[in-house]
């Protein structure tokens, strides 16, 4: 009988697997309801993470992209404001692939201007106030801010895949 593989760790040799054309945007940019959102992937020292990608996936429709992170850990999305679905508020589902890790880590994404929406969502209404803190972009620049944190004080979120 057939067994599966083990878990093996991922990267850092993203590159290989990224696509020669850019895969950052669920929607395209400057198009109506296009919303920028950047951040910065970090590790347990406050430290960038030059070479992890984040991929953001929208369940109500608008599509899914990834992004590598450059030299300072930033990495730039564009995506249709996602709509509420079954009870819960807007967000976008966000993987982390980095280096040592065997898996991605999920997280969410929910919008700052939806304080109704959020407080009644079943994932944030059951976290402590400074875990959703972590769940909840920043309006910035005309776009949207979401900083990522793998471990450490004010470390991401995350949730079990």
């Amino acid at each position: 009988m057939a067994h599966p593989t083990p878990s093996q760790t991922v990267g850092p040799f993203f590159s290989i697997g990224m696509c020669t054309r850019p895969q950052h945007e669920l929607v395209p940019a400057g198009g109506d309801g296009a919303v920028a959102i950047s951040g910065r992937v970090t590790d347990g020292d406050g430290e960038p993470v030059p070479d992890a990608v984040v991929e953001a996936w929208d369940r109500s429709g608008g599509g899914w992209g990834r992004c590598g992170t450059d030299a300072e850990g930033a990495y730039l999305l564009v995506s249709a404001r996602p709509a509420p679905a079954a009870g819960e508020a807007p967000h976008l589902a966000i993987l982390v692939f980095a280096r040592g890790l065997l898996k991605p880590l999920m997280t969410r994404m929910y919008l700052p201007d939806e304080a109704e929406a959020n407080a009644a969502d079943p994932v944030l209404s059951a976290l402590e106030p400074d875990e959703r803190a972590t769940l909840v972009a920043r309006p910035a620049d005309g776009g949207l801010t979401f900083d990522i944190r793998l471990q450490g004080g004010g470390q991401t979120t995350f949730f079990a895949l």
